[in-house]
């Protein structure tokens, strides 16, 4: 069941949209906290000390020592969630306006404005924690994907104010007002005292979303130079995995081998490997498992097949 599980979710990561692969990286990192939480605290017989210690390093906090010597928190704070009920409705919020992002401005845009609004917010809090001190209730740290949804509802505000949201019991509502609501909600926050600290960096995330619609509408892209420093991470990660994967071994054809029978190509190779353990040469079977690979794909190859052709790329 797991394994299957697994390969949906691959699968998944692998041709779903970019807002797809963002909310499995938010769940992955849900995940990374509740099992780093389970691990540490048995090995420290019960206390949260050294699950606090690996938690504090990958999130943002409001000592600027601790971010300078952990710079990577600017980053994996926004895609961290401790709380199960944080985690969803980020991710319902992030699912419902963020499909609307994706539609309007491109697919391709989704991730830049994910990471630069998660990034104001990350700024907005740190700012706030350490200019307003305690008199606000602003703690020592902070994490959640919060900011970075704000920054795409209100991307999507700014594009489409007057897209209808079909929600539950209350109906068909604008777009717009549904921003407002987000942005009064943290007004109220930071008024008693709630959460102060995310609200901020929430409100830091919408600023973000603001200027990225508007400078859009202007002609200028901020997403753009924020996709090139990915498509230069990736082609770097790509060509560095890609030498030290071990090359296939090339496999030859015999040219001296008889004629291929007459027929069509996806004829000729359903023959060639319809029948295991018969009378063809090595070359024969070999090239019968080839073209039936390139019509079909590896996956149609029976065990006895790949088992074969497994024992062919090790002679």
């Amino acid at each position: 069941m797991f394994s299957s599980i697994w390969e949906d979710i691959k699968g998944q990561f692998s041709h779903g949209n970019m807002l797809t692969r963002i909310i499995w990286v938010n769940i992955g990192g849900f995940l990374l906290l509740l099992l780093s939480k389970l691990i540490l605290m048995a090995i420290g017989g019960g206390s949260i000390g050294l699950y606090e210690q690996f938690k504090h390093s990958i999130i943002i906090g409001a000592d600027w020592k601790h971010n300078l010597t952990h710079p990577w928190v600017f980053i994996t704070h926004m895609f961290l969630h401790e709380a199960p009920m944080h985690l969803l409705w980020n991710m319902v919020g992030l699912y419902m306006f963020g499909r609307i992002v994706g539609d309007l401005l491109g697919d391709r845009r989704v991730l830049p404005m994910y990471l630069l609004s998660g990034l104001a917010g990350g700024l907005a809090f740190f700012i706030t924690a350490n200019l307003a001190g305690s008199g606000l209730g602003i703690g020592s740290f902070a994490l959640g994907a919060s900011a970075a949804f704000m920054g795409l509802l209100c991307i999507a505000g700014a594009t489409a104010p007057n897209y209808l949201i079909n929600l539950i019991i209350i109906g068909e509502v604008r777009l717009k007002f549904i921003v407002a609501f987000f942005i009064l909600l943290d007004l109220v926050g930071i008024s008693n005292r709630y959460n102060s600290g995310g609200s901020f960096g929430h409100l830091g995330g919408a600023a973000m979303g603001f200027l990225i619609a508007q400078q859009l509408s202007h002609g200028n892209d901020w997403t753009a130079p924020v996709n090139r420093v990915l498509d230069s991470i990736t082609n770097f990660l790509g060509n560095l995995f890609a030498r030290r994967r071990p090359k296939p071994k090339a496999v030859y054809r015999n040219p001296s081998l008889k004629k291929q029978p007459a027929g069509r190509p996806e004829q000729r190779a359903n023959r060639r490997s319809s029948s295991e353990g018969d009378d063809r040469s090595y070359q024969e079977q070999l090239d019968a498992i080839l073209d039936k690979i390139k019509l079909t794909g590896y996956e149609s190859l029976s065990a006895a097949e790949k088992e074969f052709l497994f024992n062919a790329s090790n002679k």
